[in-house]
Formats: structure tokens, C-alpha cells, sequence
């Protein structure tokens, strides 16, 4: 806890030192998704912070001005599922940080894996990702996700918060940690659970070695802990109706903060969710069948949102994550409300992660995470032309574009 603690400090006084400049961006029309979309309005930036949003906004002598007349200016967007600097190569081991041996790995923390010299991270908020969750796969708990300001060059730079939500995993994948049964998976989850409990009720028994065994080390009940507090999300892996139900059930046992990812069937179960206040992330252009979910929908976004349910939509190539914005271009497509696909991508997975307080939408004292479109972001012949990430404006340069000028002009043949 110390380190993580060390860590938001690092972070904190980067912050201070970097961004401690003044941004107008002005004329364009801005939509802060926490409410209307402002025409001709300005976003005023100071230190790192929005301290206005509006109109006829009085902007200081000192500060840089963007002039986005013509433009569209939303919050960064914010991908909820990523493994951004924990794999580069996806045939490579060497490169990939985000899978720990064994089923239950509550303790696995990733943090000391990510890489920030990632060529994907660059790549992704070329296209207005500034924000998102990198996290652990692999058993029945992988362990713990981070939340990621998509800038600087340590480790220490990007976290933004550690953890913010424990993986578990309720698909087909996990059912060898079941002894090959989904009634053996959640009967494992509960005795789980149940120990982590008791663990909290009795921790000095534990360590004068006076309880029964109990189903995990110390650092994995201890690391359950926030999820039984409901300070951070239960991020659960559930596809099948059944699985979410399961998975409602459990949340419901426990009084856990859950949030469902993948929900192929979620449609079929969009009163229970609602009713539930769960979140729901996924890939809205998932409509193949398999034995894990035989009945996608390319409108499982639109029915989730009419029923009130809270979705938030990913991209889950890893070389796509840049892709974000034309998954909710999608989901518009089939049926979902152009203003809830921004907010699917923006402020609802800020909600779903229980950091709405800093990031998602552009309001007085939010980080600054502020994009400026050429048009409708959601648009594929849209570009994002001015990204901010804590105030600071990011560079558009990439692998990509360093191979682009390194090959635009080819050598003669011999």
C-alpha cells in the first residue's frame, strides 16, 4: 500500500512540474457529456485542471490559444480494457507481462510490468485515447488492473491509479479452476470470499497460525479486501445469461461492486442489470456465436441503454485499441444514441471504474484530458488534431509515422 501511496505522489508532483501553464481552446463546439453541447464555447485549462467550460469565458494575456472554431472538443476518451504496456508482441513471451501462473492471483499486481516505452501506447491516443484500464488475464482471479494516463516516460508517470479493479473470470476460459464445472468455479469463488472475509474478521489469529487453512495465501485475501469494501470493482469476465446471473447472484452475496465485461447475452438479462446499476463493457461488434454466448446481438448496446442499463464499450485488438471511437461509431449504427456511444466511451467506463470524480466528461476541476476533432470523432473521416493529457499537449508521433518517413523516399535500385 506504501508503494502505491509513493506512487500517486511521484505522480502528483510530476503533474505539478509539467503542466503549470494556461490553454484556451476556443470557438468550437464542445460537448462535456456530463450535459448539452456548447456551441462556440471555450475550455479553459490551468495547471492540469478544466477551471471553465463555457461561453463568453474571459481568457488570461499568458495562455496559448487554440482556436477550434470549426472543431468538435470532447473529453479524452477512456478505453476500460486494455493490456497496454504489459504485451507487445502476442507470439513473443518475453514480452508479455500480464499473465501470472496459477488460479487464484488476487496479489498479482502488474504495475511493475508495464513498459512505458510501449509502441501501442503512443498508437492508441493518436486517436484520443488518454485514458485506460491495463490489466492481468489468465485463471480464476488474474489479479489487479490500473488505470493509465496514457503519457510519460516511467512507470510512475502513467499510473493514475493502482489497483482500480480485481479480474475474474466467469467464461468458458475458467472452468479447469473449477475441476472442469462452472458449479465448481463459483463454488470456489465463494469459499474465496468467504476466507477473505474471515481473514479480515481474524487476521491476528491468522498470524498466531490459530484458523483452520484457508483457501488462499495472506497477500491474495488481503489484496480482496478493497473488493469487500466495495472500493473497487469486481471487473468479471461473464458472457453466457446464466454466467451473469451467477455473477449478479455473487455480487449480490457479498455486497461487491461488480462490473460485467463481455456480456454477449447481456440483452437477455438488461432488466436484471439495470435494475442492478452494473455495468456492462463490450465489444459491440461481437456477433459470432460460440459455446461461451450462442446468441450475440449487434444491437446489445442499444437494448442495454434503453433498459437503463450502464454500457461501456471497448476495442479489444490490441493493435486497434486506437480504434476505440469507430467501436462506438458502431454501436450508433445499430440503434444506440450518438450521445450515448460518447459517453459509452468517455464518461460511463470513468463511472464503471469509480474515477468520474477526475476523468469522463470536461467539468471544472477534472484533469485535462481534452480533445479537439477536425468533426464527429465517432466519424471515420475524422482526426483528432490538438490531444490533451493532463493539460499538456501529446505529440502525434509514432512507430508508425517514424517508419512512414524513413521509407517515404526509397533508395534508387541498383
Amino acid at each position: 500500500m506504501r508503494s502505491h501511496l509513493l506512487a500517486l505522489g511521484l505522480v502528483a508532483l510530476a503533474a505539478q512540474g509539467l503542466n503549470a501553464q494556461t490553454i484556451a481552446i476556443q470557438g468550437g463546439t464542445v460537448y462535456p457529456v456530463s450535459g448539452p453541447r456548447i456551441e462556440n464555447g471555450t475550455v479553459l485549462i490551468t495547471d492540469g485542471r478544466i477551471v471553465q467550460v463555457g461561453t463568453d469565458i474571459t481568457v488570461p494575456a499568458d495562455a496559448t490559444v487554440i482556436d477550434a472554431k470549426g472543431k468538435w472538443v470532447t473529453p479524452g476518451l477512456f478505453h476500460a480494457w486494455t493490456d497496454l504496456g504489459l504485451n507487445e508482441v502476442g507470439s513473443v513471451p518475453q514480452t508479455s507481462e500480464d499473465t501470472k501462473s496459477g488460479d487464484i492471483n488476487a496479489a498479482f499486481n502488474v504495475a511493475e510490468g508495464i513498459n512505458p516505452q510501449s509502441v501501442f501506447i503512443p498508437v492508441a491516443r493518436t486517436d484520443g485515447v488518454t485514458t485506460a484500464v491495463s490489466g492481468p488475464e489468465g485463471g480464476l482471479v488474474a489479479g489487479q488492473a490500473l488505470l493509465l494516463d496514457l503519457s510519460g516516460d516511467r512507470i510512475e508517470d502513467l499510473i493514475s491509479q493502482n489497483p482500480v479493479a480485481m479480474v475474474v473470470d466467469l467464461s468458458s476460459e475458467s472452468k479447469g479452476t473449477g475441476g472442469g464445472s462452472k458449479a465448481g468455479v463459483y463454488q470456489r469463488l465463494r469459499q474465496l470470499f468467504k476466507d477473505a472475509d474471515e481473514y479480515r474478521k481474524r487476521t491476528p489469529d491468522y498470524k498466531k497460525n490459530q484458523m483452520q487453512e484457508l483457501s488462499a495465501p495472506a497477500a491474495d485475501l488481503e489484496a480482496l479486501q478493497p473488493v469487500l469494501d466495495g472500493r473497487i470493482p469486481l471487473y468479471t469476465i461473464a458472457n453466457r445469461q446464466s454466467d451473469i446471473e451467477s455473477a449478479l447472484r455473487l455480487a449480490n452475496e457479498y455486497h461487491l461492486k461488480l462490473v460485467i465485461r463481455g456480456g454477449t447475452e447481456a440483452w437477455k438479462v438488461a432488466k436484471l442489470l439495470a435494475a442492478a446499476n452494473v455495468p456492462v463493457v463490450l465489444n459491440p461488434l461481437s456477433d459470432v456465436p460460440n459455446f461461451d454466448g450462442l446468441s450475440p446481438r449487434l444491437d446489445n448496446a442499444t437494448i442495454l441503454r434503453e433498459a437503463g442499463v450502464p454500457v461501456v464499450l471497448i476495442e479489444p485488438d490490441r493493435a486497434n485499441y486506437r480504434n476505440l471511437r469507430f467501436s462506438a461509431g458502431n454501436a450508433v449504427r445499430n440503434g444506440m444514441k450518438w450521445d450515448d456511444a460518447l459517453r459509452a466511451i468517455t464518461l460511463e467506463p470513468a463511472k464503471a471504474m469509480g474515477v468520474d470524480g477526475r476523468y469522463g466528461s470536461l467539468e471544472v476541476g477534472k484533469v485535462a484530458d481534452v480533445v479537439v476533432w477536425s468533426g464527429d470523432p465517432l466519424d471515420f473521416a475524422s482526426a483528432a488534431e490538438h490531444t490533451y493529457i493532463k493539460g499538456v499537449e501529446i505529440s502525434k508521433d509514432t512507430r508508425q509515422t517514424e517508419l512512414l518517413e524513413r521509407y517515404k523516399t526509397l533508395p534508387p535500385k541498383y
